[in-house]
């Protein structure tokens, strides 16, 4: 019997029987997939993230900066009105344990926000900077101050991904707190030249500007009571162009008179020329004096491969920055900074430690990572972690072998055993997928005669050795 479809009976059931176990087994199964944003590392990712890290560590490390750590969470009231509204939206908060829903007192007229505040005490870190105030308020007595601190730890941020922004990222800061040297910036400045250097990027500039200067500019524009408002606009420059940063400024209440006192700041491009146009402010002319010391000791001192570069649109959008700030970027790759901080005075006394004033910068491992990829600036055979691998001839020849390994491993020499002795062309496929430099061949003669045979992979080339002879010449 066939029916409409052309199948006979039996098929036509069996055909549906199995596409109904497959929709059944489909939905049974969970999708591998990542949060959006957020990324796995491969092995070869790992090693050339990891030579940037030891890169940056080794720097921090001597400028005499010492190491903390921060915890994932932070009670979310420790975040919150740090960084802007802007920031306040993209911190990822976290629901409180347990049934949380029952503590919760909303009804019709209940926001969302209302409702955050009832559900959620906790949230991911945001930065490094914030954490590091309030740990330097709990740990004030254990402190020597001026402290200068450095952190590598991911943060988080609930942005929409794009092109080297990410959900969950990695920051490297160096602070210097308890001081209001003007040393210490032109300490940050030659920390990022160093970091830069080692690192073989080219065509990179730290920019510099500072958040006095920015006041009084926009005291001079008559309208200072919308400061926020016009750094967070002005920031936007290098993204949305001057046209579309006039127009929302106009929409945040800026006049005619103070958009074209606006358009005269950003026609100047050197620092001594602000001093006449911030002459009737006293924190712009403050500010300006600040700029003029820094760059008169780094043009002294000099720099290795940083163009330190003014930039009055500089403008950086964080609520806690008060005096110079910082932002480092390489001009071959559109991906945007790489680098950024400043001066803030006032974040530890939100924490109730008055006057201790901090700078630091921040150097973003992710971007870093993909201008160095696009660039070629990684070394070669950087993610060659195995340099000699001992063939597996069987049980009582890789037993032999394990007495070798040690003295090798003893020696600095990165090695291992194929764990079985399968045929000789698939351990040898392993050894060239994975990158390694020699392959050790240990037989029932070399065991005999207390000799290695080692085959060069590059080269293809076979030789003879003692085991002492081999790693006095590869070490």
């Amino acid at each position: 019997m066939f029916n409409n479809f052309g199948f006979k009976s039996n098929d036509f059931y069996q055909l549906y029987f199995t596409i109904f176990a497959a929709k059944i087994i489909n939905k049974m199964t969970t999708k591998a997939s990542t949060p959006k944003g957020m990324r796995d590392f491969s092995p070869s990712v790992m090693f050339r993230r990891n030579y940037i890290f030891s890169v940056v560590k080794s720097a921090f490390e001597k400028y005499g900066f010492s190491p903390i750590e921060t915890p994932a969470m932070e009670n979310l009231e420790t975040l919150t009105g740090k960084y802007g509204d802007e920031g306040d939206r993209l911190i990822f908060k976290v629901l409180n344990s347990g049934d949380f829903l029952s503590k919760t007192n909303c009804d019709a007229n209940s926001t969302s926000k209302d409702l955050t505040k009832q559900i959620s005490d906790k949230a991911l870190r945001y930065d490094l900077t914030v954490p590091f105030a309030r740990y330097v308020v709990q740990n004030r007595n254990d402190i020597t101050f001026p402290f200068k601190r450095y952190q590598m730890q991911n943060v988080w941020r609930a942005d929409r991904p794009q092109k080297g922004r990410f959900r969950e990222f990695f920051q490297c800061d160096a602070d210097i707190i308890g001081t209001k040297s003007l040393i210490s910036e032109i300490e940050l400045v030659q920390l990022s030249d160093e970091v830069f250097t080692s690192l073989n990027i080219p065509n990179i500039e730290i920019c510099i500007n500072n958040r006095k200067v920015l006041n009084g500019m926009v005291e001079i524009m008559g309208c200072p009571e919308l400061f926020n408002n016009i750094v967070i606009v002005l920031d936007k420059l290098d993204r949305i162009g001057i046209d579309k940063v006039k127009e929302e400024m106009k929409s945040e209440g800026v006049s005619e008179e103070g958009i074209l006192v606006l358009e005269k700041f950003l026609s100047y491009s050197d620092i001594s020329e602000l001093s006449d146009l911030l002459k009737q402010s006293e924190i712009g002319t403050q500010g300006v004096k600040e700029l003029q010391f820094i760059s008169e000791n780094i043009s002294k001192l000099g720099l290795k491969t940083l163009q330190l570069k003014f930039d009055i649109t500089l403008a950086r959008g964080i609520d806690y920055y008060t005096g110079c700030i910082f932002e480092v970027k390489q001009n071959d790759i559109k991906i945007g900074s790489v680098g950024g901080g400043g001066r803030y005075d006032n974040l530890t006394s939100v924490f109730g430690l008055d006057d201790v004033s901090g700078v630091g910068i921040s150097f973003g491992i992710d971007r870093i990572y993909m201008v160095m990829e696009e660039l070629n600036c990684f070394p070669e055979n950087i993610d060659q972690n195995t340099r000699v691998m001992f063939a597996n001839f069987g049980e009582k020849e890789s037993v032999f072998c394990l007495g070798l390994l040690k003295q090798l491993r003893e020696n600095g020499i990165s090695s291992e055993l194929y764990p079985t002795s399968v045929k000789m062309k698939k351990q040898m496929s392993y050894a060239d997928k994975k990158g390694v430099e020699f392959v050790v061949m240990i037989g029932e003669n070399e065991m005999e005669s207390n000799t290695i045979t080692i085959k060069n992979m590059k080269l293809g080339t076979h030789e003879e050795s003692t085991i002492t002879e081999f790693i006095s010449k590869i070490k």
